[in-house]
């Protein structure tokens, strides 16, 4: 690889940073990336497209008081370019806008200072950028940040965003009318006439490509192999997790179609109106995003394309270890130095598993700004920080950002969540050591019987296999056959006169229960809600104590969920209701979970009868021409008998 020293070239309306490996070259005073050199090619980004729409960041917000996850869309132009850092290592530069009052209405309330860094020997690019509001300013609400780039569509064909979930895709123009058919949601097109004949009949939906943020650290392009050049890779790597909203499970957008390659920092998706940034009056506000790399890789003689993915991995490992990154120039950008670490073990009681404590392996920890239980699902605002404890229950989270923060977990196996209300104040090179922790998590008495794997996801259940006109080739024999489209509609087929009944059991909840209480299309074509029974047999009946109906949620839509005993038609109203929840669209976006509920509800004594008895879950909720995609899904369901504190 070149030695060469670091340039900047700067001309009348671009800058160019060239290290000898990449030459990139940006819009002035804009700060849009229009050219991407590398490996003898001119532009590896769409010259097609105008040089506003190739490579830049964006920002959807609304007024405040708006309701929704949709907004005015902007791209962030800037208005003066400074030159931060210029040596034989490291160019540096800076894009800014600054907002007045002016502008109000018109444009976010934000001083946005987009960097662009590049460093000697590296076959890539870094970006990050630091938003600011001020406490003065207007309220308003943040849907979405990102950045985007827009590959060559005559380059670009292959598409990686994991080991295995990676194919040929197919081109823009076979979304286009015509050549594709628009589905509901309109994000999903089937290819009706595509250029490519192979890809004919496919369903084509940038949902499908959807991935967790844990998993989320890699994805990107590999562009055809021709006689003048060898295959490339372009590849967005993010190193880390911090500056993404709603923790380790919260799902983003990756690369999809166009080609596109995305770096989602901020977006309602798989959560809803819940996890849109509302900035109040008064309140002031400042976050860096990123750090994130282009990372740019090709081959050398006869080898295999693939090659370029697995060395895309190595590199992405490289760009995690070294996180937090030493060079960033922005005061605002913690280095190793200012931040702190936390370690312990958690540990989980609960008596009706084991007298012993249980180690919480695998456990989900975390640090994230105050608030209540779960309330990092829908945090946003500030900083997360994020491990999995070992085999051992122990946890180490370092390189935390300086400030006040809870301490949340939660385990998988266990039902809710762990939450310290104790403030941790994270100080520059401090080593907070918490010791045992323990999570006890609800439980009021032994189990009668379950449904399910406490995991927060649904992925346990019965998922049906696609109509064979509504394919993604990828999703076929797929761990991830949820990813499939159209999935909600073959419950109407699956149950066409009556809804589900599970028997415990007999029942197998992977083969007999539906992975989402879906609304039902009547013959005249709207829809209406379902009730699913459960049924059980008690051998007893406690006169004088109280069961406990567990419910846990892995998704909801727009939902109500009821729940009654033993008799559907007198009971109104209802024993419980959760009343109107969520609006993750999970179900729409081809993902297996959404946000976490946890519904505990008692059931008198009264209400049960000693041997057969049924359970009734109504979803009623049936509204609009989205109905089809309100519903729910299931983590687990859970009855306990009375404790034994009971006259039991």
């Amino acid at each position: 690889m070149s030695s060469q020293a670091v340039q900047l070239h700067i001309k009348d309306n671009h800058v160019v940073m060239d290290n000898g490996v990449v030459q990139v070259y940006l819009s002035n005073p804009g700060g849009f990336v229009t050219r991407i050199q590398y490996n003898g090619i001119d532009n590896l980004l769409e010259a097609l497209n105008e040089k506003n729409n190739r490579g830049y960041w964006d920002v959807v917000w609304s007024e405040a008081g708006s309701t929704g996850t949709t907004g005015t869309f902007e791209r962030i132009v800037g208005t003066s370019f400074n030159v931060i850092v210029e040596t034989e290592e490291q160019v540096e530069v800076s894009f800014t806008r600054i907002w007045d009052s002016s502008l109000k209405g018109k444009q976010s309330p934000l001083n946005i200072d987009k960097r662009y860094v590049m460093l000697c020997n590296s076959s890539g690019f870094y970006s990050y950028a630091i938003f600011e509001h001020l406490k003065e300013w207007p309220a308003f609400n943040i849907p979405q940040i990102r950045i985007v780039y827009k590959l060559r569509k005559d380059k670009f064909h292959y598409m990686a965003v994991g080991d295995n979930r990676q194919r040929l895709m197919p081109l823009p123009d076979d979304r286009l009318p015509g050549r594709g058919e628009e589905l509901v949601p309109p994000e999903a097109v089937l290819l009706v006439n595509p250029v490519e004949p192979q890809f004919k009949g496919e369903v084509d939906d940038k949902y499908q490509y959807s991935c967790e943020n844990k998993d989320l650290k890699v994805h990107g392009w590999i562009s055809q192999e021709s006689e003048t050049n060898p295959a490339m890779g372009f590849w967005v790597i993010i190193p880390s997790n911090e500056f993404r909203s709603g923790g380790l499970v919260k799902q983003n957008l990756t690369s999809h179609v166009g080609p596109i390659s995305l770096a989602m920092f901020l977006s309602a998706h798989y959560a809803g109106e819940d996890i849109v940034l509302k900035l109040q009056p008064n309140e002031p506000w400042k976050k860096v995003f990123g750090p994130t790399f282009v990372y740019l890789n090709t081959l050398l003689d006869h080898e295999d394309p693939l090659d370029l993915w697995e060395d895309a991995k190595y590199k992405m490992y490289e760009e995690v270890q070294s996180w937090p990154y030493d060079f960033p120039a922005s005061h605002d950008f913690q280095k190793s130095s200012q931040r702190g670490s936390v370690c312990g073990t958690l540990l989980v009681r609960d008596r009706y598993i084991s007298d012993e404590y249980i180690i919480a392996q695998d456990a989900y920890i975390g640090l994230a700004p105050p608030g209540d239980a779960g309330s990092w699902q829908i945090e946003c605002k500030g900083y997360q920080f994020w491990t999995r404890a070992n085999e051992e229950g122990y946890f180490s989270i370092k390189n935390i950002q300086s400030g006040d923060y809870n301490l949340y977990a939660w385990v998988p196996g266990f039902i809710g969540e762990y939450w310290n209300n104790v403030v941790l104040k994270i100080t520059s090179g401090c080593e907070i050591n918490v010791g045992d922790i323990i999570y006890e998590p609800p439980r009021d008495g032994p189990t009668l019987w379950e449904i399910g794997i406490p995991d927060r996801s649904a992925a346990e259940f019965y998922v049906p296999d696609p109509n064979p006109k509504y394919i993604n080739k990828l999703y076929i024999d797929h761990p991830d056959k949820f990813r499939q489209y159209g999935l909600w509609e073959r419950y109407a087929e699956l149950y066409p006169n009556e809804d589900l009944i599970y028997t415990i059991g007999v029942s197998e909840y992977r083969k007999d229960w539906f992975y989402a209480q879906v609304t039902r299309k009547k013959n005249d074509g709207s829809y209406q809600g379902t009730t699913w029974q459960i049924k059980f047999n008690l051998h007893d009946v406690d006169a004088s104590g109280i069961y406990k109906l567990r419910l846990a949620l892995a998704n909801a839509n727009v939902s109500e969920l009821q729940v009654r005993v033993n008799d559907l038609k007198q009971l109104d109203p209802p024993l419980f209701t959760t009343g109107v929840i969520g609006k993750d669209n999970a179900i729409a976006r081809h993902g297996i979970h959404g946000l976490y509920w946890l519904f505990n509800i008692d059931v008198p004594s009264l209400l049960l009868s000693k041997g057969d008895n049924t359970i009734f879950l109504t979803q009623n909720m049936a509204i609009g021409p989205l109905a089809l995609f309100q519903g729910i899904m299931y983590d687990y369901i859970r009855l306990e008998g009375p404790g034994p504190f009971s006259s039991h």
